[in-house]
């Protein structure tokens, strides 16, 4: 097959040879859990499987696709705690994409672990640099794999029909023998390599893209570059130097030389084409930074997590640095850090008052400092719950100027008291903290040291969002006065930006707060505000940072919708990132533009002090200009298996279409399901929508299996802003409940954006 090519270059490495040859590590879980297992790289150079015996059979394998990173020594909370045991050169992490626990491994020798880390790379490094048509083959050659039983490198009808169950279609019998019999060029009544492709080659014809390229092309060989064109112009509505990007197309994606030669694309090309990122639904001009990241911090909305230590409940939860690494690794540029008092003046981060683990503040603080800007190099905001004496305050001060060092902002970046707030570009590459602080930056840039160092306990510390629910005893009742906490001079200083400040009243936070002061609000607070003073909290939100974050009783680690607070101008709206679900597909649809930088630029209205905006009422705004959203799902290919569904059993898809904005554009509509097909159903239905925000407004494509008893089960799904959205015919390329890619599973649409009068 077309991978063995690659998989040959492979070979050649001394460390794949060694991957190939296998070898016993130890997986180790915890200080007591360390296991010697076999692990080895298979012959496709793509999937590694691990057993306790050399003799004996896979238990378990994972695919290169869904590693992330490789991590080398001691980096990993397990790892460090046993360094007196293992040597950090035997030790390194796999790091799984998703939600998926990372592999922590103990090499026998240094060079073995040298060698695995070495290979793991370049496996990653090969697996990137793919092309379509590469990425195509494994997927054929991954096939193959799965359906040869046996393992004689051929495969028989009946290896094929249990193929085609895996394949997610219940195919007819005697169509299944025909296209078997067709590919089966040597009479052997087996199918081999290229027979095989062959085979595959069929099953996957597309007939919707024939239909559209048939359209354009006079032969329906090939399309002129004229033809081509004329396609791009009316069908995708591309019409800036369409022949130069026709041109640059037929070069990247045509795999047929000829047809380079004479600048046309055959439908090979077209297919490859209409699947890649530049046929993607998603704009691939805002898979850069495209923004303007001049503006004050306050103009754009922010990636941002709640509690980001935890990994799992609010209550019982473990408590890890990995929190940190995973929120900063997706984009996020807000994390949460609650401090308590720890052993030995240590201070310590984790749910207060819970049972949850604790995790020391000083590797929190190293985590942070080593993957802050690993994917975007805009501005990180540590929220600081601060429930620590004040000793051990200005040992988590030392903490940060030691560790994070140049990073952590620690004056203003002109060495003026700020009448606006900075930009995330004047700020590229800091660390700020946003915690309660002793007195304003005048007192701070005049040397007043005569403030006595105390800040008044913000409304999270208090736990105001349970009192709001009736939860609260009648001895911390709204009545009774704010209490004062005694603060660090050391830590306190350390506070410019964001200088924590309970909510009172806009009216009150208008006449008494400045630029650089937040204040936090719990769901049931900001809802409440939304409700009753939409504009003024719009208003606010104009100069001013906000934080809003899950009510307390939400203890199963659930989200709020940040819709809701989008739709305000809130900034920060701190989710549970280890909950999968629609809320967190939301906020990575949200940051999915502007180069995952996780800074996205407000729209205009929620930026201008003077804007009459009203969520509630969008229609009554300056500049309104509502919008026609028609997408027709045409087709979807290779849909994957629901989790843990019985095995043969294939799926009934749908495909529902939802829009996430103002309350006026909240609407979802769906297809019918298609029966026993999850392998290249057809819908071919057309669904409208108004938009009365676009510059709002989410999409999200979910597709389900469909079941007449109970709940749908989800498949798959895809979120991207309205605004990011290119028309024409595009594909969609499905994303799991944990957000990865799930290649090469995907929906074939055709879009259209008009304008409405009004």
């Amino acid at each position: 097959m077309a991978t063995t090519l690659c998989t040959s270059r492979l070979q050649r490495d001394e460390n794949i040879l060694q991957m190939l040859n296998g070898s016993m590590m130890r997986k180790v879980k915890s200080k007591i859990w360390k296991k010697p297992r076999y692990f080895k790289l298979q012959d496709d150079c793509m999937t590694i499987w691990y057993d306790s015996k050399k003799t004996g059979h896979s238990k378990s394998s994972f695919s290169i696709s869904d590693v992330e990173a490789i991590r080398e020594g001691h980096q990993s909370e397990i790892l460090q705690s046993l360094a007196d045991e293992f040597p950090s050169s035997r030790c390194f992490t796999i790091v799984f994409r998703g939600r998926q626990g990372n592999l922590d491994l103990v090499a026998s020798t240094p060079e073995e672990a040298h060698s695995w880390i070495l290979g793991l790379h370049k496996l990653i490094e090969n697996m990137k640099n793919m092309d379509l048509r590469e990425k195509q083959d494994q997927w054929i050659t991954d096939w193959f794999h799965k359906a040869d039983k046996n393992k004689d490198g051929r495969m028989n009808f009946k290896e094929v029909r249990s193929l085609l169950k895996m394949m997610n279609t219940d195919m007819h019998e005697l169509h299944a023998l025909r296209l078997f019999q067709m590919a089966d060029k040597s009479r052997s009544g087996t199918l081999e390599d290229d027979e095989f492709v062959l085979f595959y080659k069929m099953l996957t014809q597309r007939e919707d893209v024939l239909k559209i390229f048939n359209e354009f092309s006079k032969d329906g060989n090939r399309m002129s570059l004229m033809e081509f064109v004329d396609f791009l112009q009316q069908k995708q509505l591309e019409q800036e130097n369409t022949e130069d990007y026709a041109m640059d197309i037929i070069a990247r994606y045509e795999p047929s030389n000829a047809a380079k030669k004479c600048h046309a694309i055959t439908f090979d090309g077209f297919l490859l084409y209409l699947l890649s990122p530049d046929g993607s639904i998603f704009n691939p001009e805002h898979q850069n930074v495209y923004q303007d990241m001049t503006q004050p911090l306050c103009h754009y909305f922010l990636s941002s997590s709640h509690n980001t230590y935890l990994i799992a409940d609010q209550l019982r939860g473990h408590s890890s640095i990995e929190g940190y690494i995973r929120a900063l690794s997706r984009g996020c540029r807000c994390v949460e850090l609650d401090c308590w008092d720890g052993p030995n003046g240590e201070p310590i981060v984790y749910h207060g008052h819970t049972l949850t683990s604790k995790i020391f503040f000083k590797d929190v603080a190293s985590a942070i400092s080593k993957y802050a800007f690993k994917v975007s190099e805009y501005p990180v905001i540590l929220s600081i719950e601060n429930h620590c004496s004040v000793e051990q305050q200005t040992v988590m001060a030392e903490i940060l100027k030691q560790i994070l060092g140049d990073k952590l902002l620690r004056s203003t970046i002109d060495g003026k008291i700020p009448t606006v707030l900075p930009s995330p570009e004047e700020l590229k590459g800091k660390i700020l903290l946003k915690a309660k602080k002793a007195g304003g930056l005048v007192d701070y840039q005049d040397g007043n040291t005569e403030e006595q160092y105390t800040g008044e306990v913000t409304d999270e510390e208090e736990g105001a969002d349970l009192e709001e629910d009736g939860y609260r005893t009648d001895s911390k009742k709204k009545g009774k006065q704010k209490s004062k906490q005694h603060l660090s001079k050391e830590l306190s200083d350390c506070v410019i930006y964001c200088k924590s400040v309970p909510f009172n009243s806009f009216r009150h936070s208008s006449a008494h707060y400045k630029v650089y002061e937040i204040s936090s609000f719990s769901e049931s607070k900001a809802k409440k505000l939304i409700k009753e003073t939409c504009e003024e909290f719009i208003h606010h939100n104009t100069w001013q940072l906000s934080r809003v974050y899950p009510s307390g009783l939400r203890t199963d680690s659930s989200n709020i919708n940040p819709q809701e607070m989008w739709n305000v101008g809130c900034q920060i709206v701190a989710l549970n990132f280890q909950t999968a679900g629609e809320e967190m597909d939301l906020n990575d649809g949200r940051f999915s533009q502007n180069g995952h930088c996780g800074y996205v630029l407000k729209p205009s209205f929620l930026r201008n002090a003077e804007s009459t905006f009203n969520s509630e009422q969008p229609d009554h705004k300056d500049g309104y200009h509502p919008q026609c959203f028609t997408v027709e799902i045409i087709s979807g290919q290779q849909l994957p298996k629901v989790e843990n569904s019985k095995e043969g059993s294939i799926v009934d898809p749908l495909v529902r279409v939802e829009i996430h904005g103002v309350p006026m554009d909240n609407a979802c509509k769906e297809t019918n399901y298609i029966d026993n097909n999850g392998f290249n159903p057809v819908w071919r239905k057309i669904l409208d929508f108004t938009v009365h925000v676009p510059e709002l407004a989410l999409v999200r494509f979910v597709v389900e299996d469909y079941d007449k008893t109970s709940k749908n089960d989800f498949m798959g799904q895809y979120t991207l802003p309205f605004a990011s959205i290119k028309e024409g015919y595009r594909h969609i390329h499905l994303l799991s409940k944990d957000g990865t890619k799930m290649s090469p599973s995907s929906l074939f649409v055709h879009i259209r954006i008009t304008d409405l009068e009004i």
